[in-house]
C-alpha cells in the first residue's frame, strides 16, 4: 500500500488538481449521473442545447445574493429545490459549470454548502456559497449555479451565479432580477462598516455599531465641529432643496494636524450623527479597496467614506523612487467622478499635509475644504482636563497649574495624566483626587525620562518644532487669495 503523506494545498496544487479532476471526468465512461440526470429532467434539456449565463460578483455581495435568493424563491409559483454538489477530494474547483455538472457524472449529491456571513453587528445570515438550485417560475424552469471561489485561490475567490433555462431570456431576465433584489435587500444600506484585510490579501466587511457620542466628549477649538458638521451633513440635511436650485451635493473633507489632536473622534461624532448614511471606514491595507467601496458608497447614498491617514496612499507623485501608489489615482477618479446629485462625502484625515498628492485637493470636485485640527490651546486643556476628570470629585482650582504646564500636549496626555493621578490618589490611601496627585502625575509625566512616553501619547517632543504645514497650494486655492493655514475653502461651480 502506497502512503502520500499530507501537504498544505496552494493556488497552483488546486488549479492542477481541477485540471486533473476535469481530465478524469472526460475519460471515464458515464455509468450513473446524480447531478446531471435532474439538471436535464428539470430544464428538459441536454448539455449540448444548453444557453448558460453568468454574473460576476464581489465575493462580498454574498448576503445580498442570498437575500435576493430567498425574496425571489418567497414569491407566488415559485418553488426550488437545493442540490449539493460533491466531488473528488470535496473542493470547491474554479471554472466550472452548468454544463461540466451535467455532462460529467462523478459529481455526486450531497449537503448543500453554507457559510454565515455578517449582515450586521453580531449578526449574520447563512449564505449558500457551492450548490445547485432547481427553480420552478410561473415562466418555466430555472437551474441555478452558486459558487464563492476559494478567496486564496486562482482568482482571489469571487463569487459567480450561472443560470440557464429553455428560453435563454428568461435566464437572463432571472438574473437581472437578482440584481434588482440585492440592491433592493441590500445588507450595508445604512450601516458603518470597515474592512479587514489579512496577510494573504483577501478582505472581509466588517459592521460596527454606531457610536452614541455627545459634542461635549470632543474638545476642539470653538466653532471648528460646527464648520465640519455644516459640510459633511448639511447636503444631506438639504438634498432636496439643494438640487432644485442646481446644486451639487459631492464634497470632500481633509482633517489635518498631529497625532492625538481628534481627527478619530471627530470622525467618530460624525458617524453617530449620520444614523441614516452608510459610512464606510478605510484605514492601512484596506484604503486599497476605495474604488470597490467608493462605488458601494455611490450605490447606497447617503454615503460617506472616511479614509484615515490617507496620505500612505496619496503622497505627492515626486516622493521616493517609486512615484505614486495606484490607489491614489483611484481615489482621485472616485473623488471626481460623482455625479452632481451623488450625495457622497469623502473624509480625509491625515498627520502629514506636507506629503499629500497637490492634485488631490487641488482639482474642483475633490476636497473642497481643509481644517487643522490643532495641538489644544489653554482653553481647550482645561476642557479636556474637565471631561477626563469626570467622576473624580475634582475641585476646578487644580487645574489651574496643570493648564498652564501642558500646551503642547494632546487628548491622549490628559487622559493618562487624569487616569495616573487617581492611581496616585489611591495608593496614597485617598478616595478623592487632589492638587498634590495632578501635580505629582504631571511631575513624573513632564520629567526628561518621560520624554518617549509624550511622544507615545502623540504630544509634540520638546524642541521639535511647528507641525508640518500644508503645501502651498493649500494656501491659496479660491483664485489665489491669501488663505489661513488653519482652514481652507474651495469654490468650485455647479456642475
Amino acid at each position: 500500500m502506497r502512503t502520500v503523506s499530507a501537504v498544505s494545498e496552494t493556488p497552483e496544487l488546486r488549479h492542477d488538481l481541477a485540471a486533473l479532476v476535469r481530465q478524469l471526468l472526460e475519460e471515464s465512461p458515464r455509468s450513473s449521473d446524480p447531478v446531471g440526470a435532474p439538471i436535464r429532467e428539470h430544464l428538459g434539456l441536454s448539455e449540448d442545447e444548453l444557453v448558460v449565463h453568468a454574473e460576476q460578483l464581489s465575493d462580498f455581495e454574498l448576503p445580498n445574493l442570498q437575500l435576493a435568493l430567498d425574496a425571489v424563491l418567497g414569491r407566488p409559483g415559485w418553488e426550488g429545490r437545493v442540490l449539493g454538489v460533491t466531488g473528488l477530494g470535496g473542493g470547491h474547483y474554479p471554472g466550472l459549470g452548468l454544463g461540466d455538472l451535467m455532462a460529467n457524472q462523478h459529481w455526486g449529491i450531497g449537503p448543500p454548502e453554507y457559510v454565515n456571513a455578517p449582515v450586521g453587528p453580531g449578526r449574520t445570515l447563512p449564505c449558500l456559497v457551492w450548490a445547485v438550485l432547481l427553480v420552478t417560475s410561473p415562466d418555466g424552469p430555472i437551474a441555478v449555479f452558486v459558487q464563492k471561489g476559494d478567496p486564496h485561490g486562482p482568482g482571489q475567490g469571487g463569487l459567480t451565479v450561472q443560470a440557464a433555462a429553455r428560453d435563454p431570456e428568461l435566464a437572463s431576465g432571472f438574473l437581472a432580477d437578482l440584481r434588482r433584489l440585492m440592491e433592493e435587500h441590500d445588507v450595508f444600506r445604512g450601516q458603518l462598516l470597515t474592512i479587514e484585510v489579512d496577510r494573504g490579501g483577501s478582505r472581509r466587511v466588517v459592521f460596527l455599531e454606531r457610536p452614541d457620542m455627545d459634542a461635549s466628549e470632543l474638545v476642539l477649538p470653538e466653532g471648528l465641529l460646527d464648520r465640519v458638521v455644516r459640510h459633511v451633513v448639511g447636503p444631506t440635511q438639504y438634498r432636496e432643496e439643494l438640487l432644485a436650485k442646481g446644486r451639487h451635493l459631492a464634497r470632500g473633507l481633509l482633517l489635518w494636524g498631529p497625532p492625538g489632536t481628534g481627527k478619530t473622534h471627530t470622525v467618530r461624532y460624525l458617524t453617530g450623527l449620520l444614523t441614516d448614511a452608510t459610512v464606510v471606514v478605510l484605514s492601512g491595507p484596506s484604503l486599497g479597496f476605495v474604488g470597490a467601496f467608493g462605488n458601494l458608497a455611490r450605490r447606497l447614498a447617503p454615503a460617506v467614506v472616511v479614509l484615515e491617514d490617507v496620505d500612505l496612499v496619496a503622497q505627492e507623485r515626486s516622493f521616493g523612487p517609486f512615484g505614486s501608489s495606484p490607489v491614489l489615482f483611484e481615489l482621485m477618479n472616485e473623488m471626481s467622478g460623482l455625479a452632481a446629485d451623488a450625495d457622497v462625502a469623502f473624509v480625509l484625515t491625515t498627520n502629514r499635509p506636507d506629503a499629500l498628492e497637490p492634485a488631490l485637493a487641488a482639482r474642483p470636485g475633490r476636497v473642497d475644504l481643509a481644517l487643522e485640527i490643532p495641538l489644544p490651546a489653554a482653553a481647550e486643556r482645561r476642557r479636556l482636563l474637565e471631561l477626563y476628570g469626570r467622576g473624580l470629585d475634582l475641585d476646578p482650582g487644580v487645574f489651574d497649574d496643570a493648564v498652564g504646564r501642558t500646551e503642547g500636549m494632546t487628548a491622549s496626555f490628559f487622559r493618562e495624566l487624569l487616569r495616573k493621578a487617581a492611581v496616585g490618589a489611591l495608593e496614597a490611601g485617598r478616595e478623592r483626587v487632589g492638587a498634590e496627585d495632578i501635580t505629582a502625575a504631571l511631575d513624573e509625566l513632564l520629567h526628561e525620562t518621560g520624554a518617549l512616553t509624550r511622544v507615545l501619547l502623540g504630544s509634540e517632543a520638546p524642541g521639535a518644532g511647528p507641525a508640518p504645514q500644508p503645501h502651498d497650494w493649500m494656501q491659496g486655492m479660491a483664485g489665489g487669495g491669501s488663505i489661513s493655514a488653519r482652514s481652507h475653502t474651495v469654490l468650485r461651480p455647479s456642475r
